[in-house]
């Protein structure tokens, strides 16, 4: 979710991704906090929102967590900067889960909750070196996607997931935004803002893809689980890659490339990730809050409070938290040597 420090240390802020990554985060709390009740017969404002939601917003995450890892990090830097923070993680949310008496256990082959990505994230980092060295490796890959589909490992290891998503990684790493910005004209921004705008004509008017659940973007969740034959799993899927690539590619279009007051959210993002899980565990396991909000009064204070919660998340001190976990290996090393 945020920039690693040994793939960017010479290069110049683009605050286009600032702005992007910034937009990505607050969809990433707005999806989570209504799933519990956007099934589409109990509310169908925010079904529409969840599923306009899914449908771009992680490979759009992927995507740019790509772009900013072309430098290859050592296996140790990888466990260091994303493996023990996930072990750690995990740790709260065992124990955060207990308090609330919430089945759990301590599954660290199963992320909890939104960890998932971590862990995803080491393995695409860990193995991209290899799989670039590949010829077609963007095909293998997402022929790997499609066939993950058809098999029934669940979360484990975040398997499904990582395949599903690793195309758009590998799209990261290839990518090169001297070309988007040559694009960026006038003309081409705002034909891409009518096309967004029509998007979101469509969610909230079209009935044909409500048939659809939003669980074909998720990546977990085999073409059984969603009701569908493997055949049409795997054609809806490759859909799926093709409408993602174009909605991110029509985002990085229209989204200011300048800084401003809301790229700092953009800068934070891991912060606001990994926190928001824990505030959404209170909610959902601790209340019963978010499996009410069922008219439009309710959903409005809800979509309000998430803007809140990612505002409040991107405080310095949120930041310095979760800083502070990524370099717990360097913090145990000066502890041993001041100890010596």
């Amino acid at each position: 979710m945020a920039r690693s420090s040994d793939s960017t240390a010479a290069r110049p802020r683009e605050y286009l991704f600032d702005n992007c990554k910034a937009l990505l985060i607050l969809l990433v709390v707005i999806g989570h906090f209504v799933e519990p009740s956007s099934e589409f017969q109990d509310n169908p404002l925010l079904y529409d929102i969840k599923w306009g939601i899914y449908s771009f917003h992680m490979p759009a995450f992927v995507f740019i967590s790509g772009y900013f890892s072309k430098k290859k990090a050592s296996l140790r830097k990888l466990f260091g900067s994303i493996a023990i923070p996930y072990f750690t993680y995990e740790i709260l949310y065992y124990l955060l889960y207990l308090l609330l008496d919430k089945e759990t256990g301590l599954y660290f082959a199963r992320p909890k909750f939104s960890l998932w990505y971590l862990m995803a994230l080491f393995f695409w980092r860990l193995l991209s070196p290899v799989i670039l060295k590949i010829p077609g490796h963007m095909l293998l890959m997402t022929v790997a996607g499609l066939l993950i589909g058809c098999s029934e490992l669940d979360n484990f290891l975040s398997i499904p997931r990582i395949l599903y998503f690793f195309p758009f990684f590998l799209a990261g790493l290839h990518f090169d935004s001297s070309l988007l910005y040559r694009l960026r004209t006038p003309g081409k921004r705002l034909i891409s803002l009518g096309l967004l705008g029509g998007y979101l004509v469509f969610l909230f008017t079209d009935n044909f893809h409500r048939n659809l659940t939003p669980w074909i973007f998720y990546g977990r969740y085999s073409y059984h689980d969603m009701g569908l034959s493997a055949p049409e799993g795997a054609a809806i899927r490759l859909l799926c890659y093709a409408f993602s690539f174009l909605l991110l590619f029509l985002l990085l279009l229209v989204l200011p490339d300048s800084p401003s007051r809301f790229s700092v959210l953009g800068e934070r993002t891991l912060a606001i990730y990994i926190c928001h899980g824990y505030v959404f565990s209170i909610l959902r396991y601790g209340t019963g809050l978010l499996d009410n909000v069922r008219g439009l009064p309710e959903s409005l204070f809800l979509l309000a409070f998430c803007v809140v919660l990612v505002w409040i998340l991107s405080r310095p001190v949120f930041s310095r938290i979760t800083g502070r976990i990524a370099h717990l290996p360097e913090f145990f090393r000066s502890f041993s040597a001041r100890a010596q």
